[in-house]
């Protein structure tokens, strides 16, 4: 009887416990699913423009001009890349845009934009604004090389130490230092990033790297060498409009 009567009293106990580990479990697997439909869902719309692209193209603020341009201004292929400097994700995809642009060389047009995300990235702009500078001497495809193949040893100076940084690299790629220095403070350089950011905002873009081929956004797992020629191979063998 006494069994018997312990057996009894412990029920309850047991069945809480169930009730617990049960709820438990639940609530882990919903808190998994959850977390991977909103990473799923951040990923794939973090490089798309809306439904209405043509229209928002349409429509979009022209950037500065002339853009800097690689490859021939007449070419049917257009690809227009948006970055920061100071993005891990752009210096990594940096290697993957030197592919394209050697691969296709004329037979595309490669165009680069400023879109420097200021309320993550502290030295985001000035990079930005350094590179234009260094555009005025001729020498921006030489400082935007500089700036992402070298973005761990700067990207995390203070502002100091990162002004004398730019100073060097201007240095090493043959600018006139003192020139340098005077169109960082100017407003030309600023002009142009300021000009580019109003494009990449008037098309909503929201997050870097951003290319569009021929307008159209680039999906971030397609963002390999492989991935974009076969884009631009396709638009390629489509007929002239």
């Amino acid at each position: 009887m006494n069994n018997q009567k312990n057996n009894n009293s412990m029920l309850p106990v047991a069945i809480i416990g169930l009730v617990l580990i049960g709820a438990l479990v639940g609530g882990w697997f919903w808190y998994s699913s959850t977390a991977k439909v909103n990473t799923t869902t951040t990923n794939k719309m973090s490089n798309k423009t809306p439904e209405n692209n043509a229209e928002l193209l349409k429509n979009a603020k022209p950037g500065a001009e002339p853009p800097w341009l690689l490859g021939s201004p007449t070419a049917t292929v257009t690809v227009e890349e948006f970055a920061d400097f100071q993005c891990g994700t752009c210096a990594a995809k940096h290697p993957v845009a030197k592919e394209i642009i050697n691969h296709y060389g004329s037979r595309i047009k490669f165009i680069f934009r400023n879109y420097p995300l200021t309320t993550i990235h502290d030295k985001a702009y000035d990079a930005a604004v350094a590179v234009e500078a260094a555009g005025l001497q001729g020498k921006f495809w030489d400082m935007q090389n500089l700036l992402f193949t070298n973005q761990s040893s700067w990207s995390t100076n203070n502002p100091a130490t990162f002004r004398s940084t730019l100073e060097e690299y201007a240095q090493k790629i043959g600018l006139d230092v003192e020139k340098f220095k005077a169109d960082m403070a100017g407003l030309q350089a600023k002009t142009r990033v300021d000009k580019d950011l109003e494009r990449g905002r008037s098309l909503r873009i929201s997050s870097t790297p951003t290319f569009l081929i021929n307008g159209k956004p680039v999906e971030l797992p397609q963002m390999t060498a492989e991935g974009m020629k076969q884009i631009i191979d396709a638009e390629l063998q489509k007929p002239p409009q």
